[in-house]
């Protein structure tokens, strides 16, 4: 796939999560209890999934390729989504969207330059550059700006 294309879809997923995680908010606030709206989120997120996976079906895995996953591979990843998201509805508003996006992505955008840079999570190696370094202090800054009131 053209990288243009996916840096698109990569685009177009980040609004889908910011708009998710402002409509989720609500639904938190109306239920007044953010952990619900996250499973209530999850609950729909398995079904929309459950059709996904239908409708785009090849081959389900082989029993050597589950038993090739690591046991904690199978929750850590849910695990970090519940606490991630629900943090999310639970500050977005008291915070606004467009502060906790910013804040969380500039968490994501550090932990991913630093895990890249080790290699963690299986992940390949990114090491960290100057390139690297000027981008995070300007999105720092970005966010700095953004966020003053």
């Amino acid at each position: 796939m053209n990288n243009y294309v996916l840096l698109i879809l990569a685009f177009i997923g980040g609004v889908f999560l910011a708009m998710q995680g402002g409509l989720n908010a609500q639904l938190g606030v109306l239920l007044k209890n953010p952990l619900l709206a996250s499973l209530i989120a999850f609950s729909s997120s398995t079904l929309f999934s459950f059709v996904f996976v239908l409708i785009n079906y090849k081959s389900l895995p082989t029993i050597m390729q589950i038993k090739e996953v690591p046991i904690y591979l199978w929750f850590t990843g849910g695990f970090f989504s519940v606490l991630g998201i629900s943090l999310y509805y639970y500050t977005i508003p008291k915070l606004g969207i467009s502060t906790m996006i910013s804040i969380g992505l500039c968490g994501q955008l550090i932990f991913a330059v630093i895990a890249g840079n080790y290699g963690w999570l299986n992940l390949p190696l990114e090491p960290i550059t100057l390139k690297k370094t000027i981008g995070m202090s300007s999105m720092i800054l970005g966010i700095v700006l953004i966020n003053i009131k």
